[in-house]
């Protein structure tokens, strides 16, 4: 059979090609049965910088190991001892920043950040010096 219009293609010559060595799943050398959803810092070794669950092909775990660590991490974020966002994160150490302050419309539909609420005008139903005990001193 020969090839129409094509040149066979040609083996590059000088160093030979870069092979990644396989990596070896951390699980099955440490002969883990059940990955634990409490090892906290174990399990944030396989979160990307936003928080996602690395893939098998960059941690290097093997399926079965795989399916227990994303099991074991949603058990962990669900209980908060993981963020589910990178939002939610903060390096030890550091303090949260402070919450904004509530937003509140102005008399004039404006507006007004950090205001301090009004206090509410009660108006008590009784008149003046009513309910009061005479010879009721403090």
């Amino acid at each position: 059979m020969t090839t129409r219009g094509r040149a066979a293609p040609r083996r590059r010559e000088g160093r030979p090609r870069f092979y990644t060595r396989r990596r070896v799943c951390a699980f099955c050398v440490d002969k883990v049965r059940v990955i634990d959803y409490k090892d906290v810092g174990r399990l944030r070794r396989y979160l990307s910088d936003r928080v996602k669950i690395e893939s098998r092909r960059k941690s290097g775990t093997c399926s079965k190991h795989q399916r227990g660590l994303a099991l074991a991490l949603k058990r962990a974020r669900h209980l908060a001892m993981l963020p589910f966002t990178h939002e939610h994160m903060f390096p030890l150490g550091t303090v949260r920043p402070p919450a904004p302050a509530p937003q509140r419309v102005g008399e004039k539909g404006g507006v007004q950040r950090g205001a301090a609420p009004e206090p509410a005008l009660s108006q008590s139903p009784r008149a003046e010096g009513e309910g009061e005990v005479e010879g009721a001193g403090v």
